[in-house]
């Protein structure tokens, strides 16, 4: 749960910083919220969080 959130943070923080930079448009920006809600709530949410899972673990084995 702890990784979750920090991952929301991090995401969150790159959305605020490109969209204050002009480099992403409001649009677009609602756009990928949007892509990522939806996302969260089908089959590949499982596989998503496992995936990042495993590269956080093994990030500090390298």
């Amino acid at each position: 749960m702890a990784i979750t959130i920090s991952l929301v943070l991090l995401f969150g923080l790159v959305l605020f910083f490109l969209l204050r930079g002009g480099s992403l448009s409001p649009g677009a920006a609602f756009t990928a919220t949007g892509f990522g809600f939806f996302l969260a709530s089908t089959g590949a949410a499982e596989p998503i969080n496992h995936l990042t899972t495993t590269l956080i673990n093994t990030i500090p084995n390298l």
